[in-house]
């Protein structure tokens, strides 16, 4: 029996579990998909709140979502995910409790989502001048003349999909600097050990380079920031309610 249990004592359960779930889910929707029978993307991937296919369940679900367009291509999205969350999440899980660390994933990737939202309604414009190869003003003008009708704006917003756990797990990432900031990780490529706090720093400010330049724009670069933005939010307010301060710095 114990060698039964083996991976459960390893791995604390909220971690596992999260990563079994999308993992369903990841092979669920691509063999619905391919046999023609539901596009879960439609339904539980994070749509424009504009979009006739938004509903308010995406911001939660999406979170559970990944690249469905086939196992070969978008076995790299969910396995960095799961791997990211796997590496970081299990020290976080065991440090701040099952069901606040479950409070906090959640609650980084439906900030994540709102974010991403907000981004949408800022840029569709911009996406869509881009999408014509003009700029904003015509594409405002040919909506106030008519030229772009209701129709036709709403199949555009029902294309601006998102799916994917990387908001939430780019808030484990932020906390396991915050808690952990000295923790040396080995990164690949780099040959000597960067500490946590340089890592989060890194990946942030990565993010927000390609966000701002548009660079990737096949990924919700914002969306990531909006994760490790509200995950920020959480702790600082937990830090002021002391919830950390038997914690000791590895």
């Amino acid at each position: 029996m114990a060698n039964n249990n083996r991976w459960s004592a390893v791995m604390p359960p909220v971690t596992k579990n999260l990563i079994i779930i999308n993992a369903i889910m990841w092979v669920a929707t691509i063999l619905l998909k391919q046999r023609g029978l539901v596009d879960l993307d439609e339904y539980l991937g994070l749509h424009f709140w504009q979009g006739s296919d938004f509903h308010i369940h995406q911001f939660f679900t999406y979170m559970f979502m990944h690249d469905s367009s086939g196992f070969s291509t978008g076995i790299a999205h969910i396995f960095f995910n799961m791997f990211s969350l796997w590496m970081f999440g299990m020290l976080l899980e065991r440090v701040m409790g099952a069901k606040r660390y479950l409070f906090f994933y959640i609650s980084c990737g439906l900030g994540a989502a709102l974010v991403q939202e907000i981004v949408w309604q800022i840029s569709w414009q911009s996406i869509l001048a881009s999408i014509n190869n003009t700029d904003t003003n015509v594409i405002n003008n040919a909506i106030a003349s008519g030229e772009i009708d209701g129709k036709f704006l709403n199949e555009f917003f029902n294309n601006l999909i998102t799916v994917g756990a990387s908001g939430a797990v780019f808030g484990i990432l932020l906390a396991f600097g915050v808690l952990f900031p000295n923790l040396p990780m080995y990164i690949m490529f780099i040959p000597i050990p960067v500490k946590a706090k340089w890592v989060v720093i890194g990946y942030g400010a990565i993010e927000l380079f390609f966000g701002v330049t548009g660079a990737m724009d096949h990924v919700a670069h914002f969306a990531h920031l909006g994760g490790m933005l509200f995950g920020a939010l959480i702790l600082f307010y937990w830090k002021k309610k002391g919830v950390f301060d038997r914690y000791h710095e590895i």
